[in-house]
Order: C-alpha cells, then structure tokens, then sequence
C-alpha cells in the first residue's frame, strides 16, 4: 500500500461533503450518552439490539463535549445536557478534574473552563503551570492541550511564560521531518514503540503551536504547526484517509489502519481550521478529502452513520487479532525504518467497521465546525 499521495481525488458525489448532516447528527447521539445525574459523559457507546449501549465513564469527554457544545445554541444545549447548558457542564468538570491525576482530563477541564465560562481555574492553571516546569515524560497529546488551555486564560491570567515554555519543548522533542512522537522526550518508550507517533501526536500540536503563534507571535511555533501539516497532508490516502501511526524519525507512515472517523470529520479540520486562521497555509482540499471518506469510504459498503440514532461509527480497520499488524509494523520499522511488508496488506485487509461512537468524537466534530 503506498501511503504517499501526491494527486488527491475527491468523489464528485461529496466534493462539499454536507458538515450541517454531521453536526445534526452529533446533535441526536449526544444525549444517549450523557449521565445526567452525576453530570459525566459514558466512555463508549456501542451498537446493541435495542439501540445504542453505554459503558464506563470518561471525564476528559465531558470537557470536550461542553467546548464543542457551547458553540451550540442554548436550545440545543440543553436539549443534549437534561436540561442544563455547556457552562454547567464545564464547571462540573473542572470541579471532578481538580482531584484527577490524569494531565490530559486536567487541561482539557482548565481548557472549557477559561473558554466556555470565562474562568480561570487556580486549581486546574496551577497544575498546567506545573506541568510547564517539569522534565518528565509526558504523553504528546497532554503537553500539547495543556499549552491549549494556558492560552485560553492567559487574558485571565498571567501564563504567557509558562506557554512559551510548553511551546518551546514541543518544538525541540518535534522530529525532523515535521512528525511528533507520541512520548515527550521519544526515548523514554521501550525501543519497538519510541519512534512511533499516531494522528491524535500530530493533530493537536499542529493545534496548540498555531494558536501561540496567534496568541504571542512566536514565528517558529507556526513554522513547527506547518512542518506538521505539511506531512500529514502529504500522506493523505487517495480516498482521504488521515493515517494512523507515522515514524517521528522518517515522518513515513508506519501503519495506515485503522482510520479514525473522528479524525476524518473533527480533529484534521479543527486543527488545520486553526492552522489557517494564525496565519498559516490553507488545507482546505484535504480537509474536504477527509470527509468525502466519511461518505463513501472505498474499504467498507456500510454507511458509518447510523441513520436511527445518530451515531458514527468508530473505526474502519483490519480483519486481525490484537492490532497484529501495528505491533509487526511498529518493530520492523523500529529495526529498519521504512521497510513496508507489504503483503501483510493483503493477509490482513481494512474491511471491518467497529460500531462503536466515543462522546468526543462527536464533540470535537462540533467544535471543529461551528465556529
């Protein structure tokens, strides 16, 4: 499978795939998934019989869907928070956050606190601060949201120092093609997985670099944002594809499946939306390719949107046991860098759809397009 695409076709049916149907559709599922008496999002749902059903609970969602929410109008707010709006939720959530471990549920909660009530959070931004003057490892994703949410208080607070910090240490731990690993610094992985990177390591610094650059104007953030981008887009599939895992040594894709439905309708827009906006180039043809999968992905006949309630399905991904292929891939390339196996393409084809709908990825879709 050759995983550069350097003439990318859009399928004429969706050319300006309908974003409106998506976001009505994130509109119908979130309300199955919401836990109104203790004000928490579900973990997962999952396709059953009777309908959708909810496992566990996942605080780092419920910060997501009150961001994306918020930009809904009130009526619908409500309509999927039981009565209650996005500010609610975002206070709920940052009450919970204060006494998490999790780094990640902590930006995201300090995030939609300073963003969706006007707020800053002693508790959550002293924490982020923290994190700014740390040297252990931290999981890209997390370093990346934590900047995010210091320059969503820094006009309530005064954080631009320690942004500057986070800004700085993803820079330096970004790797020479432009690509991010998913451990900051890469080493401190087990060699097999240290040079691998996935979608969500490059999405959201692409995210947080360009917003400081917007926020301070620090010129080398949106120079990192756009190596970034850059790679990403190059690598897109020929039907759209945003890839999964990609080498931070080479900036070559490791393993292309599965592809993430929320990377095709939220993730890539929002970040390349915020690319643009601080002043960087224009991914608009790749954003469109990305969603034209949604619609008519090659891999699989099923639809991915479940007309009945609303949800979209996870993932399209191999027929394998146990993510077989990444661990081959991820060792292999570890060993030699770009060396493909190509035939494990064919033992193991992308032809399963995982009915399952995560509540942030249908919070990030809202994010990513009301604007």
């Amino acid at each position: 499978m050759d995983y550069v695409n350097t003439q990318r076709v859009v399928p004429p049916t969706v050319a300006h795939p309908d974003t409106g149907s998506l976001v009505e559709s994130a509109v119908r599922a979130l309300p199955k998934m919401y836990l109104p008496d203790t004000a928490q999002f579900v973990q997962t749902v999952r396709r059953g019989e009777g309908g959708l059903v909810p496992e566990g609970t996942n605080l780092r969602y419920a910060a997501i869907v009150a961001l994306g929410a918020a930009r809904l109008d009130t009526a619908r707010q409500r309509a999927i928070l039981a009565g209650t709006d996005a500010a609610q939720l975002a206070e709920r959530v940052a009450e919970q956050a204060r006494s998490s471990t999790d780094l990640g549920a902590v930006a995201l909660a300090g995030w939609a606190s300073a963003e969706v009530c006007g707020v800053a959070d002693d508790a959550l931004v002293d924490r982020l601060v923290a994190a700014a003057h740390s040297s252990r490892p931290v999981p890209t994703v997390d370093l990346s949201w934590a900047l995010t949410a210091l320059l969503a208080v820094r006009d309530l607070r005064p954080v631009t120092a320690d942004a500057d910090r986070i800004a700085a240490r993803l820079r330096t731990l970004q790797g020479a093609a432009g690509v991010f690993p998913h451990m900051l610094p890469r080493d401190s992985l087990p060699w097999y997985r240290a040079h691998v990177g996935c979608f969500a390591d490059q999405v959201y610094p692409i995210q947080a670099l360009a917003r400081h650059h917007a926020a301070t104007g620090e010129a080398n953030s949106l120079t990192a944002a756009e190596r970034c981008a850059v790679q990403i887009v190059r690598l897109q599939g020929s039907s759209g594809q945003w890839w999964w895992h990609y080498d931070a040594r080479t900036g070559d894709v490791v393993e292309g499946y599965p592809v993430y439905s929320v990377h095709q309708h939220a993730m890539a827009p929002m970040a390349l939306h915020d690319l643009r906006a601080a002043g960087g180039t224009d991914h608009q043809p790749a954003i469109t390719s990305g969603l034209a999968w949604v619609f008519e992905r090659p891999e699989v006949s099923s639809p991915m949107i479940d007309p009945a309630t609303g949800a979209i399905w996870r993932k399209v991904g191999r027929r394998e046991r146990r993510k077989a292929v990444r661990s081959i891939r991820a060792t292999t390339t570890a060993l030699r860098p770009r060396l493909r196996l190509g035939a494990l393409d064919r033992i193991f084809p992308p032809t399963v759809i995982d009915y399952e709908c995560r509540p942030y990825e249908l919070g990030w879709l809202l994010y990513a397009w009301l604007r």
